[in-house]
């Protein structure tokens, strides 16, 4: 015990004043530095992304854990002066004053950011301080409720669950020790430990980073948009895998299914109902018959699920995927309990015997992730269970929900590295799939985790949120600020998890609204009041009937998303200002976003509205609902019914839609509608749909895949339309029944043709619904439809 506090102290010694320069050396891509207070490295790892890591004497460091891309070969510039280094890649540039040592970082002839102070420890902690330009705007930080700008925040860097939120957090779930600047930069303090960040607080003038251990590094990245500023950021920490499809679809899911008898039972009312789905969530009650005292069994409890084989089998067969929750903690009453201490599975404490504590669901110990031997026999559960059909994971109370101080793990104290334990777990369970069963397509719902971990496919959602209109309210904040650091699929319980005395329908009939343009789409909730639409009133479920449809209709355009996601680290919720870069305005927008290129939503969070604010953030909208046209870049209230909620669609717009199904396993896009969105200020558009058979993973890497490809031109009074298709993978339909929709056409067209052959323009809906190769104009509606066999690699329309 003396020698773990003796280590502590040393960790923790004061550097009280600036470190002096005293040599360097360049090797490859990284500058050597000797300083009087121990080492510096710059290394470049892309023309846009350096990292300075500091490594003060007798300071114990700690791995990255968000780093993923090895550095690339770059052709880096060094030059002297007798008071400063200048180090520069074919983009950025690095100066280094000498005495004190301090970094500053340009791009251009732009200062991006500036040190105010190099590496610095005092009172137990250690970090780095930085200088802040006027009217800058820092988003990031993870999942907090403080509005989309958080500089003037000052707040906890320390994974914690925060039950029952709605309107105001400074901690949460998921903290993320970065922020992206309104300068085009993104910092990333690669620290695990416990600690705080300072965004101009205490200082209005400086951001401070600073935490109990872990690593004195931090990155720097930059980039010529916002867009590139987050594929220069994920191509550094990594990208998510593309998902399966069927993760896209409709999720039943609740606290929880408490037997096979009624987990069968939801499903087939689903089936009963006629509404999609795709995925069942099982939550603690599979491995116990109450909340406390079972954690850690992680087996069937075959009283309640007497053939979980059969269940499994029999539910895939229907298209639905099982989802199980697991959790990170061995409860001294559970089964396992003994298994897991004699395999070194729970973490020691000061000690060296496991480390026990009590919580809400029991007495315990935590599974050490960090510890080869702990993740062998925690995977050894995770593989027994896909073996007998598990499709996905759920990682449960991952922060870890309760972490003493003196647990000691595998690499470090519990404080030094908190934070990335939910990122440790994931990347367990995604190596141990991909290794062990590599035709599948991992699904690991966790959260908590650390930047990076979205390179495991984790899915994270916001939390146990408050079943309230004031929990709803921040749901969109919530996804932008973490879709920009990579996680491009949180997502949240749609309908509220916590409290709530009685349903209230209008509440629920919006969170399910807004959910169909969230990436995963998963009512969740206590068990009081039922989260599935099948076990409410006949007007509940056929308000929602369309959106859920919808949801599935939209499964081309969705899956795009995804793919995209996969290629560049965009994230499926996009936020305004990445329309209008200039306009820093739209920087605080945090209820309006977009739903890919295509789509601008809004959801309704206030009951008994008859209009809904909306921000547009310039060029031409249309009314997904009503068709209406707006433009320009000011406020405008778009009116709402129960039925509806704003979701407009941006002029230029290609939407593939697919024929509707009750489960993805029945997808196909062998019948294609797509949805062109004109208008007079469009002369050009594109757009791109993605097709593989929806489980193969890397499809990408395999060129297993095709790629359509859709372009509008406008062209002395035509409009020309070409379709393109490139690439193969099994299952590929040989042609497409494709129908084209031209949406605000005011007039009759005289002259159709496809591929210079002339199309019948028929007068009656009906003849249009039983022909090929034909056309119809819908008066009613300013709607032009096209149908065609679409059976080469390239197609031509023309519209007069």
């Amino acid at each position: 015990m003396k020698l773990v506090f003796a280590l502590v102290a040393l960790c923790f010694a004061a550097v009280t004043t600036a470190a002096q320069y005293q040599a360097h050396q360049l090797d490859a891509n990284t500058l050597h530095i000797e300083t009087d207070a121990g080492k510096l490295s710059l290394q470049f790892y892309q023309n846009d992304v350096v990292e300075a890591f500091y490594q003060p004497l007798g300071v114990k460091q700690l791995p990255s854990f968000s780093i993923s891309q090895q550095a690339q070969a770059l052709a880096l510039n060094l030059t002297e002066a007798a008071d400063s280094l200048t180090l520069s890649s074919a983009s950025l540039r690095v100066k280094i004053d000498k005495a004190p040592l301090r970094l500053s970082y340009y791009r251009g002839g732009q200062l991006l950011l500036a040190e105010q102070q190099g590496y610095f420890s005092e009172d137990g902690q250690h970090g780095f301080r930085f200088a802040l330009s006027k009217d800058e705007k820092l988003l990031g930080g993870g999942q907090r409720v403080l509005g989309m700008d958080r500089r003037g925040h000052k707040f906890p860097l320390y994974n914690k669950a925060h039950y029952g939120y709605s309107t105001e957090s400074s901690q949460m779930y998921f903290s993320l020790p970065a922020v992206m600047s309104s300068n085009k930069y993104l910092l990333l303090f690669d620290n695990s430990a416990k600690g705080e960040a300072d965004l101009g607080a205490s200082n209005a003038d400086v951001m401070q980073f600073s935490a109990e251990g872990g690593r004195s590094s931090y990155l720097v990245v930059a980039g010529d948009t916002y867009p590139a500023l987050i594929s220069n950021y994920t191509t550094l920490t990594g990208r998510q895998p593309l998902p399966a499809r069927w993760t896209l679809g409709n999720y039943a899911s609740r606290f929880g299914y408490r037997s096979e008898a009624e987990a069968r039972a939801v499903v087939q009312k689903f089936r009963d109902l006629k509404l999609p789905l795709d995925a069942l969530v099982l939550d603690l009650y599979w491995f116990g018959p109450d909340i406390k005292g079972h954690m850690g069994n992680l087996a069937w409890d075959k009283t309640a699920f007497p053939k979980p084989e059969n269940m499994l089998s029999d539910l895939s067969a229907d298209g639905v995927n099982t989802i199980l929750v697991t959790e990170p903690f061995v409860l001294t009453s559970s089964k396992r309990w003994q298994e897991a201490v004699d395999a070194g599975a729970i973490a020691p404490g000061l000690d060296g015997k496991p480390k026990t504590f009590d919580f809400y669901f029991g007495n315990t110990g935590l599974i050490d992730v960090f510890n080869p031997k702990a993740r062998d026999w925690f995977w050894q559960i995770y593989k027994g269970l896909a073996k007998q059909g598990v499709a996905g994971v759920w990682g449960d109370l991952g922060e870890p929900e309760v972490h003493p101080d003196d647990t000691v793990h595998a690499i470090g104290m519990a404080n030094e590295v908190h934070n990335a334990f939910g990122h440790q777990w994931a990347d367990m369970v995604y190596s141990g799939m991909r290794r062990d069963f590599p035709e599948q397509r991992p699904f690991i719902m966790m959260r908590a985790g650390a930047p990076g971990s979205q390179r495991f496919g984790m899915v994270p959602w916001t939390g146990d949120v408050e079943r309230s209109w004031g929990g709803l309210k921040p749901q969109v904040e919530l996804a932008l600020s973490m879709g920009l650091f990579g996680f491009g699929y949180i997502h949240s319980d749609l309908g509220g998890f916590a409290g709530g005395e009685q349903f209230d329908k209008e509440l629920y009939i919006r969170w399910l609204q807004y959910g169909v343009f969230q990436p995963v789409y998963r009512p969740h909730a206590q068990e009081h009041i039922a989260p599935e639409m099948v076990f409410h009133d006949d007007h509940t479920i056929e308000t929602l009937r369309p959106w859920l449809n919808l949801r599935y209709q939209l499964l081309p355009y969705n899956y795009t998303l995804a793919y995209q996601n996969s290629l560049t680290g965009m994230p499926l919720m996009r936020p305004l200002f990445f329309a209008d870069e200039t306009n820093q305005a739209l920087m605080d927008e945090k209820n309006s976003y977009f739903w890919g290129d295509a789509f601008l939503v809004a959801p309704v969070t206030e009951p008994g509205v008859k209009a809904w604010p909306v921000q547009l953030p310039g060029g031409v909208w249309f009314d997904y609902f009503s068709g209406k046209r707006y433009e320009g870049s000011g406020k405008v209230e778009v009116p709402v019914t129960l039925d509806t909620i704003p979701v407009l669609v941006k002029a230029g717009s290609f939407v593939p839609m697919a024929k509707l199904v009750q489960s993805t396993r029945d997808y196909s896009s062998r019948q294609l509608t797509l949805h062109y969105y004109a208008d007079a200020s469009i002369d050009c558009a594109k757009g791109e749909m993605y097709e593989d058979d929806g489980k193969t993973p890397d499809a990408i890497a395999k060129d297993q895949f095709e790629l359509l490809n859709f372009y509008y031109l406008q062209d002395n009074g035509a409009q020309k339309f070409e379709l393109r298709r490139s690439g193969d993978y099994a299952g590929k339909p040989d042609s497409r029944e494709l129908t084209l929709v031209v949406h605000n056409q005011n007039a009759k067209p005289s002259h159709i043709s496809v591929d210079g052959r002339y199309i019948q323009l028929v007068p009656q809906q009906a003849r249009f619904n039983r022909m090929q190769n034909v056309a119809w104009y819908d008066k009613a509606n300013r709607q032009l439809k096209v149908k065609l066999d679409w059976q080469v690699d390239k197609t031509q329309i023309s519209v007069r």
